[in-house]
């Protein structure tokens, strides 16, 4: 499949700075790009490469239009990753449609399940009883929605995700456990997506909810009654524990845990690998990642971790006075 360079400026914007009618065959990174390839430029640190590249157009901005022009064609705009993001979503429209069926003859539906007609179930799919499954919503092989469970519209679920299992719920018994049932559902909002293998457990009484435009890489796992909010992102194997709350617009990095019970506030951002341990009040960036042990000595290393600033700074006023002593002697 090919596109004219033109008729990707007329779709998107941008300003073109070369030929109309060069025809681009593929979208590849800087480093690797051959000629008939369309790349972009979006970090200072990776100019270099800008150079070097044989692609035949780069989207940059306005920044790198000079250095970009040097080298031959060049798309401008002020955002070169959001722009080549819409540039991969006009190539998969152009891409040959799908001729296999709606829903995949092998798909295990319900008969009180609903799925929308612009909906599409893959192969081995399973929605039980109640499941509701919204318009433009695509569920890739083996998804398995739990009853009752609702996915909203323009969702991508990929393969092997499970929504509504019963969550990890159990009461102490004389030394055995016993079962809480897990009464709630998963609601899941519009224009979400979700990576394979995730698993999003059912609430114990009220539902676990995922809102709007949430992205969810591979290997999450969200416990009972989380709350995450509208376009929040999380990065492969996080993990949020039951009833935590999530504001929107946060990141968790890869790795990383929340832990149950907590509030994180909107626009708060987690760094791979830490835990939070602690609800989050403030929008910002947290990192917290600190040496396994036994945990009473954590628990003190922790506290005195925790006083390392202020001990720095008696420090430097003993080491201050010392030296003053030692001058006026």
């Amino acid at each position: 499949m090919t596109l004219r360079l033109g008729s990707i400026v007329e779709a998107l914007g941008g300003e073109l700075h070369g030929d109309a009618k060069l025809l681009i065959d593929g979208l590849a990174p800087l480093e690797s790009a051959q000629p008939g390839q369309l790349s972009f430029l979006s970090h200072p640190k990776y100019q270099s490469q800008l150079a070097d590249s044989r692609a035949s157009c780069v989207i940059v901005s306005p920044q790198f239009q000079d250095q970009a022009s040097l080298r031959g064609t060049c798309i401008v705009t002020d955002q070169p990753y959001l722009y080549f993001a819409r540039v991969t979503q006009l190539w998969k429209k152009n891409l040959p449609a799908s001729t296999g069926p709606r829903i995949h003859p092998s798909a295990v539906i319900d008969p009180n399940a609903k799925v929308h007609p612009s909906a599409r179930i893959g192969a081995l799919c399973v929605l039980e009883a109640g499941a509701v499954i919204g318009a433009q919503t695509e569920l890739k092989s083996r998804v398995t929605v739990g009853e009752r469970c609702v996915v909203g519209e323009r969702c991508i679920i990929h393969s092997g995700v499970v929504i509504g299992a019963d969550g990890f719920g159990f009461a102490p018994n004389a030394g055995a456990w016993e079962k809480i049932e897990q009464l709630g559902a998963v609601r899941i909002g519009n224009d979400v997506e979700i990576g394979a293998n995730t698993c999003i457990d059912r609430g114990a009484l009220q539902d676990t909810v995922i809102e709007d435009g949430v992205k969810l890489d591979n290997l999450i796992q969200i416990g009972h009654n989380v709350h995450v909010g509208q376009h929040t992102a999380m990065a492969g194997c996080a993990g949020v524990a039951g009833s935590a709350t999530i504001g929107a617009h946060c990141t968790v990095g890869g790795g990383a845990i929340v832990l149950g019970h907590l509030t994180l506030a909107d626009g708060v951002n987690i760094s791979a690998a830490s835990v939070a341990t602690r609800s989050i009040h403030q929008p910002g960036h947290y990192t917290g990642m600190f040496p396994i042990d036994g945990n009473a000595a954590w628990e003190k290393n922790a506290a005195a971790l925790k006083q390392l600033a202020s001990l720095r700074e008696r420090i430097r006023a003993l080491e201050a006075l010392l030296n003053t002593k030692q001058n006026s002697n």
